[in-house]
Order: structure tokens, then sequence, then C-alpha cells
């Protein structure tokens, strides 16, 4: 595995133009913070959530030729904890001052990773906690692991203008052992993270642990199957992709990347080279939100609802691929540039993986009369990061094609969210003795800001119809596509139905290809599934989005998050379906499309204690985009080896 470290841009904004969609440095982090510090006054008590780059407007990004210098500014959230107050800020670092400032009341931020770790300390250090693990018969704190969780919002009124979290609690069996496979059940400590005070433990009565270890690492495995011979992945002229910076040009693809502490990975000006010009596609795409509602309903469990994007930030908690072996080839990596909570600069390294993999055939005819054989192999470039949110691993993947396609999977992993079994586990699977893996579901909300051939765009349901049987079509087996234009936002709210063979097609009405059809690229679905939680319970209150699986809106740089832009506590309410009361107009406009896909997991034995990869996406596929085929030109590949027949 060859691997390649992204190098720094310069450390003064000043020294060069960057371009305006570039992450920021670690330089420029310090000095927005610094400038924030000295001219607000920010003392110890603050606390950073967010400090990302303020993105130009789009129509200065658009417009933007190499060597023009556009403001640099930074976007914070703050939170302090003396006061609880909630702030917005706006630093310019090439003005070298703060040009805005703002509370914003009512609200909660995302819980930071240290946040976290003070809270687990405290819950661990109070006599109240000792003495409820002593009643289960637990002396050996060391053993105790403290999961805080943050609580949502179920309109309890006790609970209205705290800043706190619920936490769940495991046992391990010795130091190094799987703390999830033995989950002390019923015991809720609940900490308040402003003032970081145990404020009571929820203790709904004693559960005896479950008594596996359920261990998963090398470690522990008596053998390992003998019968793997190596298999090498090797490019020995090197990566086809460049990189400059975060712009990435691969065999016509041409984009940007980016990675801020909420969203993780995210895409910019992606477009593809064709017809002697630049094609853009996609101004900007992202997971917007990710929402993890689990299904049982007693006390100890209903409140596990984990909106991992607003809530606590797939970025922050990105792993660094250093530690493992998470890609395979001549690797290209770039670092995290984040903070911590106090602002202090945080680099997750090698925080998104870029390589290309082998996909099979490209595409193949034999033309067996001239016994001409015409086969083309297929190549994709992978774009990824990883992200351990407790339990579980998320790998998110953007994929593009020679064909012109672009696929956006999850990859899940990681370890159940398991409940000690108090009796026949109806909303779970026993997956061990004792030990009850709770029914669940994932949900992936994706901001998709279209702009195929220009900004103004349009949106069509696609769906298959059959012709009835009759004089032009008398042996009934005739069907036809019917597309259908959504005109308004509630018009576009939509659900999958693979009945109808149904999927959804961006167009640019203004831009036709040499048969006169407009260009387009059409959404077509993967797995997918709508949630079983009741309409009126709170989660669908406050994560409303996914009750459906399309969404269009005319494009506002201030609509960005599904479900608002504080989640955390909030009551919900906020985001698209708020937004959409407006029913503005989809047509030939400027648009961002938000697609929802879930994933459905009823636990399997075969889950445990450690779970195989499941897989979750959808894909991009243009539709009139090109005149034709656009792999046309992939050069044949040279055979390396010879065929093997009948074992030989």
């Amino acid at each position: 595995m060859t691997t390649t470290r992204e190098t720094p841009a310069s450390s003064n904004p000043q020294a060069l133009a960057l371009h305006p969609l570039e992450p920021l440095t670690a330089a420029e982090i310090t000095q927005a913070v610094s400038l924030l510090r000295q001219q607000k006054n920010v003392g110890d008590s603050f606390r950073f959530p967010s400090v990302t780059l303020r993105e130009p407007p789009k129509a200065l990004v658009q417009a933007y030729q190499p060597g023009d210098r556009l403001d640099r500014e930074v976007a914070f959230v703050l939170l302090d904890n003396a006061t609880g107050q909630t702030y917005e800020a706006v630093v310019s670092l090439t003005q070298e001052r703060v040009i805005t400032w703002k509370p914003v009341p009512g609200v909660q931020p995302n819980i930071m990773a240290d946040e976290l770790v003070e809270c687990e300390a405290v819950v661990k250090a109070h006599p109240d906690f000792h003495a409820a693990l002593a009643k289960r018969g637990i002396t050996n704190l060391d053993l105790v692991m403290v999961d805080p969780w943050a609580p949502g919002n179920f309109g309890f009124e006790d609970e209205k203008g705290i800043r706190f979290s619920r936490c769940l609690c495991y046992l391990r069996a010795t130091p190094d052992s799987n703390a999830y496979a033995r989950p002390i059940d019923g015991l809720i400590p609940v900490v308040d993270l402003n003032k970081m005070e145990l404020i009571r433990i929820d203790d709904l009565g004693v559960v005896s642990v479950p008594p596996e270890p359920g261990e998963y690492e090398a470690r522990f495995m008596r053998e390992f199957r003998r019968d793997i011979k190596p298999l090498h992945i090797t490019q020995p002229e090197g990566p086809s992709f460049q990189v400059n910076g975060h712009h990435i040009r691969w065999q016509k693809w041409d984009f940007r990347i980016g990675f801020t502490p909420r969203e993780g990975l995210v895409l910019y000006c992606v477009g593809y080279e064709d017809q002697g010009r630049l094609r853009p596609i996609l101004y900007r795409a992202s997971m917007a939100e990710m929402v993890v509602p689990y299904g049982d309903p007693r006390p100890q469990h209903y409140r596990k609802n984990a909106f991992d994007v607003g809530e606590h930030g797939v970025g922050l908690l990105a792993n660094s691929l250093k530690l493992g072996c998470d890609c395979v080839g001549e690797i290209y990596y770039f670092d995290g540039v984040l903070t911590n909570s106090r602002g202090e600069v945080s680099v997750i390294e090698n925080a998104i993986c870029l390589h290309e993999e082998d996909f099979g055939m490209l595409w193949k005819h034999t033309d067996w009369r001239r016994e001409s054989v015409e086969v083309r192999r297929s190549r994709r470039l992978a774009i990824s990061f990883i992200a351990t949110v407790d339990n579980y691993e998320y790998a998110f993947f953007w994929y593009f094609y020679q064909d012109g396609s672009i696929q956006f999977e999850v990859k899940l992993t990681g370890i159940l969210l398991c409940a000690a079994l108090a009796n026949t586990p109806k909303y779970g699977t026993l997956v061990a003795p004792e030990l009850n893996a709770t029914n669940h579901q994932h949900f992936f909300c994706m901001r998709l800001d279209f702009d195929l051939d220009g900004t103004a765009n349009s949106v069509y349901e696609v769906n298959t119809e059959a012709e009835p049987m009759g004089p032009e079509n008398p042996m009934g087996n005739a069907f036809y596509a019917v597309s259908t234009l959504l005109t308004t936002e509630q018009q576009a709210q939509r659900l999958i139905d693979p009945f109808t063979a149904r999927y959804w097609k961006v167009v640019n009405p203004n831009v036709t290809n040499r048969l006169g059809q407009p260009v387009g690229f059409k959404l077509a679905p993967g797995e997918n599934v709508l949630p079983f939680a009741h309409p009126d319970a709170p989660i669908m209150k406050r994560a409303g989005f996914m009750g459906k699986h399309l969404w269009v809106t005319p494009y506002d740089p201030a609509e960005r998050y599904p479900a608002g832009d504080y989640p955390n506590q909030h009551p919900g309410g906020e985001g698209l379906p708020q937004w959409t009361q407006a029913n503005r107009s989809i047509e030939n406009t400027d648009i961002v499309v938000w697609y929802n896909f879930g994933h459905h997991h009823i636990p399997r034995p075969e889950d445990w204690p450690v779970m195989p990869t499941a897989y979750s996406g959808f894909m991009l596929k243009p539709v009139g985009f090109f005149d034709c085929n656009p792999a046309l030109d992939v050069p044949p590949s040279e055979p390396k080896h010879a065929c093997h027949q009948n074992g030989h």
C-alpha cells in the first residue's frame, strides 16, 4: 500500500490567493480564534462546537478565476457554559476583524467529544453512582464504561433550558474486553453539561448483566482460516488522478472537496469534461443529516434516537486512517483540520482517503459471426471517510465512474447497540445469552445542489406504466415511461415505488443534446424504507424529513440542514417541513434535491459480536446528458495473466 499525504496550503491567507472553497488551514483557524477572543472577550467558559469556512456566495465562486482574491471568512458556533447562551459569529481573516456576532437563544449546539470525556469522568467520580453500582454487585470502576447520549426532546418541563446528557452504562469482563457486550441495563446517569454536574440517576431496577464478553479482536481468536492466498493490488505507474490542494481530477471528472465538523466530506463543483469543456453537474453535495431511531418502547430505551450529524458531527468523529488499512492500493490522504471544543486546532491525520478501484466489466460485446470481441474494464474513483459513532462505524463513500455515473454508498459495521434481556425480546433479537440487540433504522439525508449545465434546472418523476390490452397492445406486452414535471415544493414531496420502477430526473430544460432531449441526470434509489415510528412520535416531530424520500427546494444558502440548524434537544418542526410550507416554485430555477434513504435493521445472531458490513445508498446516472456512451474512448486493457481453466 502506497500512501501520500496532502501538502498544506500556505499558512498565511494573504500570501497567495486560495481558491474560495479551499478548507481552512491550521494557521487560519488559529488566527480566527485569536481575533474572536481578542475582539469579543471570549474567555475560558466558552466552547467552540463548530469552526468552519464560511463559504462565499455561489455566484462569486462560479465567477472565480485563478488569482482572484475573495474574503476568507470563518463561521463560528460558540457556547458559553457559564450562561448557557449560544452565539454565532463570523470572522474575516482578510479584514482581521469580527464582522458578525449574535446570540441565538433557546438552542443547544452539538455535543463535543471532550464534553463526553468530561461527562464520563463526572459520573464515575460520584458517590451516588458508586452506590448504584454496588447495588448490582459492581465494585471495580475500571471495568465500567459510561457512554453519554444526546437526550432528544420529549416535552418534559424539567428538562427545558438545560444542556444535558443521559448516559448508558456498560461493564467490561476484563479491562480489554468489549464493553458493548455487557450493558448495565436500567442505570441512567443524567448530567448537566454546562455545569458538568450529576443531576440525578434514573435507576429503573437491577437487571442481570449479560455473561459473555463478546470478544472480536484478533488477539482473542484461537486460530484463523489458513486457505487465504495473498491478493496484491498494485499500480506500478502510480494512480491516474491528479491532486492540487483539494482540487481533484480523474479521467474526465473534475471536482473539489472540503471537510466540515458536522457533515464530514463535502463535494464541490463536480463537473465532467465533454465536448471540449467542463460541464457542471453538482455545485455542492453532502450528507446533511443522519438519524438512527431505535424501536424498543421501554423507559430506558425509547429515548435512543441519535442525530449523528446534527447532535454530534460525523466530521468530528472521523477516524484517522493511518491506524488501519481501510483503503487498498495507491492511496492519497487528506487531513481533516478542525478544532476541539476549546478552539484549539485538532488535526485528524488521513481523515479522507482517495484511491482507484477495479470494478469489473465496463462494457462488452462479442460479434460471433466475425469472431470479434470488444471488452473494457471498469475502474472507479473512490473518495471516503469513516466515522465511529459510539458502537457503530459508518464508512461514507463517493464513487465516480467512467460512464459518467456517481454513486454514494454508506457501509455500516461496528457493534450492535444491545440491552440486557429481561424477557423474550419482542423489539429485538437474542444475539448472545441474555443479550438483546434492539431493532433500529438508519436514515441518511443527502443535500444535492444540482447545477446541470447551469443553475436553471427542473425535476421530473418517472414512472413506468403498462399499456392496457387492446388494438394497440394485442399481446399485452407493452409498457412505457411517464415523466411528470414537479413544479412546487409540496408536489415534490415523494416516496419511492419499486412497483412502478420510479426514479427522479433532474434536467436543464434550456440545454439539449444532439437528439433534442433536455440534458439530465436521474436519481436511482437503492435500498430504502420508511420510519416505523408513529407520525405523532416525538422523533417524527424532530426529524420530519424522514417521512418522504424526495424533497426539492429552491436554492437558499441558509437552508443547509433538513432538521434545522440546532437539532440537539430541539422539539422539532424546523428544516424541510417548515421551509416547504411556502410551496415555492421549483421549475426551471436553481434547485436543491434532498434524498433520504433508510437502512432497516432487524438484528441477526450473525451480526454479533461485530457486524459484517451492510451497504446502502443510491446512484446518479446521466440521462441524455451525453450524446452517446461517454466510455467509448476507454482503452482496451492489456491481458496480464493467462486464463486458467479446469483447475489448471
